[in-house]
Order: C-alpha cells, then sequence, then structure tokens
C-alpha cells in the first residue's frame, strides 16, 4: 500500500501540470440513499425547493429537484453519491477510471459511465446530457468557465475563498447538499465526518501539537502543501501543526515548490510525502531526503505512487477523508512511534 523509508534509530487542492489526469462523464438516475450514504436501487432522492447555495459567482437558486445532475469539481461525483444522488456526468480528476470515482465510493454507480474533461470540460458534451444542475463546487474558480457553465444550466461553483480547488470537504458537502435540497442529510454526513476525525485524534494524543510536513515530488521537484489544502486540512484535524517554515511560503496557493537546496526545510516531527508522477523510491531512495532527522528516525511515510491511500489524501471528498482516517491514520500513528 505504501512505503516507509527504513532507517536506523528514530521513526481548504492540484499543482497545475503536476497530475496525470484524464476525464470521464458518468452516465447514470439520479436515486436516494440510506443514511450512511449508500444508494438505494430505483429510488430518487427527495428534497426542498427552491433550494439556494451562496457562491463566489453570486447566490445559485435551484428551483426543483435536479433530475440529471452533472457534477465537474473535483470530488463532486462523489459527495453526490455520499448524498445517494446519481450524476449523469462527472470528471475523474485522479485517473481513477471506470465510473471515476475511487474504491470508497465503489458500486454506487447503477451504470457505465462514458467520459468528460477534466480542467477543460467538453462543454457540447455536457450540454448533449441536458442538466438541469452542475456542480463545480472545487474547480479552478475561472469565471469564464463557470459563465459557460451556467449558460447550460445552474451551475454551483466554487464558494467564496474557493479558487484553485481550495474548497474543503465540509464546505463541498454543504454546497452540493443545499443544491440539491438535501440540507439535512448533508448537516448529517458532516457532522458524523466531525465527529470520526475528533475520535482519532483522541485515540491518537501523540499527534496533538506535533509538526508535520505534508508535501510532494514531481518530475519538477519537491513542494509541500500549506493552510487551506485538504491534505493540511485533515492533518490539523488529528491534530497536528503545519511546519512553520512551509506555512511562511505560502501565498496564494495551496502549494510551494521546495528547492533543491531547501529539502532541509522539510524537517518535521512527522513527514508525509506522495510522488506524482514519479516512483516512490525517487524519494525514499533520495540521499537528500534520507538526510531529514524525521527520516533518519523513521518519522515519515512515504505514499506509493497511485496508491489508494495516496488518492484518499488527495481527493479530500466527505467518503474518501472517512476511508483515509480508516486506513492512513494507522500509518502516520506506526510513522510516530
Amino acid at each position: 500500500m505504501f512505503n516507509r523509508s527504513i532507517f536506523p534509530a528514530r521513526g481548504r487542492r492540484l499543482v497545475a501540470g503536476a497530475l496525470a489526469v484524464t476525464a470521464s462523464l458518468v452516465v447514470a438516475g439520479c436515486s436516494s440513499g440510506s443514511g450512511d450514504g449508500e444508494s438505494a436501487p430505483g429510488a430518487v432522492a427527495k428534497g426542498n425547493f427552491p433550494a439556494k447555495v451562496a457562491t463566489k459567482f453570486g447566490e445559485v437558486t435551484v428551483e426543483k429537484q435536479p433530475k440529471r445532475v452533472v457534477a465537474l469539481g473535483w470530488g463532486d461525483a462523489e459527495t453526490a453519491l455520499a448524498l445517494g444522488v446519481e450524476p449523469v456526468g462527472a470528471s475523474d480528476w485522479l485517473a481513477f477510471g471506470g465510473d471515476g470515482v475511487g474504491p470508497w465510493a465503489k458500486g454506487k454507480y447503477q451504470k457505465s459511465p462514458t467520459k468528460i474533461g477534466t480542467m477543460e470540460p467538453a462543454y457540447e458534451k455536457i450540454a448533449a446530457l441536458q442538466p438541469d444542475l452542475i456542480l463545480d463546487t472545487k474547480s479552478s474558480g475561472d469565471q469564464k468557465r463557470y459563465d459557460t457553465l451556467s449558460k447550460i444550466a445552474p451551475t454551483v461553483g466554487v464558494p467564496k475563498g474557493g479558487d484553485q480547488y481550495l474548497t474543503d470537504w465540509q464546505d463541498q458537502t454543504e454546497m452540493v447538499a443545499d443544491a440539491l435540497g438535501l440540507h439535512d442529510k448533508g448537516q448529517q454526513l458532516i457532522a458524523r465526518t466531525k465527529a470520526k476525525f475528533a475520535a482519532a485524534a483522541k485515540a491518537h494524543p501523540e499527534f496533538k501539537g506535533r509538526t508535520v510536513t505534508s508535501g510532494s515530488r514531481t518530475s519538477e521537484g519537491y513542494g509541500a502543501y500549506v493552510q487551506g489544502s485538504g491534505r493540511l486540512d485533515f492533518l490539523q484535524r488529528l491534530g497536528f501543526k503545519n511546519n512553520p517554515w512551509v506555512d511562511k511560503q505560502g501565498g496564494s496557493s495551496f502549494f510551494v515548490n521546495v528547492s533543491h537546496e531547501n529539502v532541509n526545510k522539510l524537517d518535521a516531527d512527522l513527514v508525509v510525502m506522495e510522488p506524482i508522477g514519479v516512483a516512490a523510491s525517487d524519494i525514499s531512495g533520495d540521499p537528500l531526503f534520507k538526510k531529514l532527522p524525521a527520516v533518519h528516525a523513521g518519522h515519515d511515510v512515504v505514499f506509493d505512487t497511485d496508491s489508494a491511500l495516496a488518492k484518499a489524501f488527495a481527493t479530500d471528498s466527505v467518503l474518501s477523508v472517512n476511508y483515509a482516517l480508516d486506513k492512513v491514520v494507522p500509518e502516520f500513528a506506526k510513522a510516530m512511534k
């Protein structure tokens, strides 16, 4: 599942061009689910309408029950599925293939998907689906993109401050739920997920107040995530504090590049790294990475390339964070021992 570098002694989203992204269009009908987000075959989610959602672009009103939802934003399709609604179109941001969602959402579609774009969606294909609602809550926040989509159907874009994929799982769940007229169900999902975070933090008091670096390596070098990124939000909810040096480098983006000369600045009580377009061994076997005191002590986690754990950590949807709490937190605990 992942590689941990082994040495003696101690142990509110996307870098442009860094991730290999593919596209997929998911065709299915709308369906409702049980309280835990499981779909009930053949049923239709019943919401309260008209529904209103505040976005960066102004308030969006959904007049009646959407029956043909297109989910374009990063994690929007999974969020709709968690609420019991199957989009008729969706984008596969992390190249999952199949239905375009992670294993935590496997089996929630009743029909096989077709293809559509991500950063540059095929607007003609979207229009051909005749959607009555478009979800784009976690995306670039580009005005032209929004204007084009909103001419096709009512579009729920990013919230204020959500540009460049900074919408976190909680805001995304709330916005998608409200757009679908399922406010109460969305709040239930949020409450359960928050409780799960709190339980994980309580079970691991060793995380509290400890510094963490959440980073990645691409073919262009190292980088680290700052305030506003889903990865860092996940770690902070567990009690960790972001690497102070990394925080100081943050600007308008949720990711900062780290030069060859500053790789040593990635050191923290825990170092979590993801390979993007490179092999995990390019990180764990790098002499510069090995020199970090945390790595020398074994206090690091290096995800395998394209592993489900890395993608769960990166997706930051209400479904993926629950999966990560089950699967990733135990690896952080092992690394902190």
